[in-house]
């Protein structure tokens, strides 16, 4: 389980070093910053892939991602080390730190036009929850990677590194990488589902040709075989559940047709079943809010951002039940502003409100010596 997140430099994430529980709820006001640590999750996820750079370019590029307050915050003064966009979480069992600056050299790539791209400058794994030198596993300084052997011997790496690349993805390697390659997979797991599409148009509304889902994509377009696996080799009574507690009466059926599986909710008064391309934003929410959180192939982090979109407050509570039994086989992160949901998750939830102040997100009654220890690497 991850039990600390770091963040520094990253929109309004000055510094940020959040504790984080089984079930982590994230709230605050609008603009304070829950989006950036949402994305500062992805980015980390991102970088287990090869795809962090790109993301970065994608959000305008560094000068887009770093911290964009006032010159002093908190008695710290920008220079060189606000131009570092530093992510970085732990556990008890091991830890991962990267540091993204700008192109090395005055004139960085001359003749390049990935102008937004940066670089990453540094990155570090570590056993145990906090980074120093007798618990450091592997070390990627500019374009050069080492790692620490059975017996303790350091080795580095032959050939260099792309600036662009991360060593998650370049060096894991069972035989010589066995730490790399094991942080890499369990990050590679985690699962991020993001503002679920609901419009007239969304793929989650048609049928679709059915293969067993016991993971649901995260648009939603295989929701009727997503609901169909779980019912066939999960939790089919957590799902009649679930439905029943959200309209009470009603039913999931799956209708198979000519190899296609078209999503049906048979209603308390009602003749016939609803389609997925009748219910309402809300009610086709909730039920991929369903068939996320009833994963038979939970993850080993789960995280949702603003769940509560399009859903009736009466939603809410049978909503929090499902992230709470959620919670129970996966570590989850939910990001909301909804204090109805916030409030319905707080038994056995961690919750973290954050604040603005000048400019700066804070965790609100979180002073220095509150903060997990943390420690950044050195480029």
């Amino acid at each position: 389980m991850i039990t600390t997140l770091a963040v520094e430099n990253h929109r309004s994430l000055r510094r940020l070093v959040l504790p984080l529980g089984p079930l982590t709820v994230v709230t605050g006001a609008n603009g304070t910053g829950k989006s950036s640590l949402y994305r500062s999750l992805r980015l980390l996820a991102d970088a287990a892939r090869g795809g962090a750079v790109a993301a970065l370019a994608r959000e305008g590029g560094l000068p887009s991602a770093l911290w964009a307050g006032p010159e002093k915050a908190g008695g710290i003064v920008r220079g060189d080390d606000a131009a570092a966009l530093r992510l970085g979480f732990a556990g008890d069992d091991f830890g991962y730190a990267v540091d993204f600056g700008y192109p090395g050299g005055a004139a960085g790539h001359p003749g390049s036009l990935f102008t937004l791209d940066p670089e990453i400058k540094a990155e570090a794994i570590w056993s145990g929850p906090v980074l120093r030198p007798a618990a450091l596993l592997s070390e990627r300084k500019g374009p050069y990677v080492k790692v620490r052997s059975a017996d303790g011997d350091w080795h580095r790496r032959s050939g260099r590194i792309r600036a662009y690349d991360s060593m998650l993805s370049e060096v894991a390697d069972p035989q010589h990488a066995p730490d790399v390659l094991a942080v890499r997979e369990r990050v590679r797991a985690w699962r991020f589902y993001d503002h679920v599409r609901t419009d007239a148009h969304a793929p989650a509304r048609e049928a679709r040709i059915g293969t067993r889902t016991p993971v649901l994509a995260g648009d939603g377009a295989d929701l009727a075989a997503a609901l169909q696996t779980i019912r066939e080799i999960g939790d089919a009574e957590g799902l009649d559940a679930a439905v029943d507690a959200a309209f009470p009466g009603s039913r999931v059926e799956i209708e198979p047709l000519g190899g296609r599986l078209e999503l049906r909710l048979r209603q308390r008064g009602l003749l016939r079943p609803l389609t997925a391309a009748e219910l309402s934003d809300g009610t086709l929410r909730y039920l991929i809010w369903t068939a996320a959180l009833l994963t038979p192939r939970p993850p080993e982090l789960l995280v949702l951002n603003e769940p509560e979109t399009s859903l009736h407050p009466d939603l809410l509570p049978p909503l929090a039940a499902l992230i709470h039994a959620a919670s129970r086989r996966s570590q989850v992160v939910t990001v909301t502003h909804a204090h109805p949901l916030t409030t319905a998750l707080t038994p056995g939830a961690h919750i973290v409100e954050l604040v603005k102040e000048s400019g700066r997100t804070t965790i609100r009654g979180q002073g220095l010596l509150d903060e997990p220890a943390w420690h950044w690497p050195k480029r």
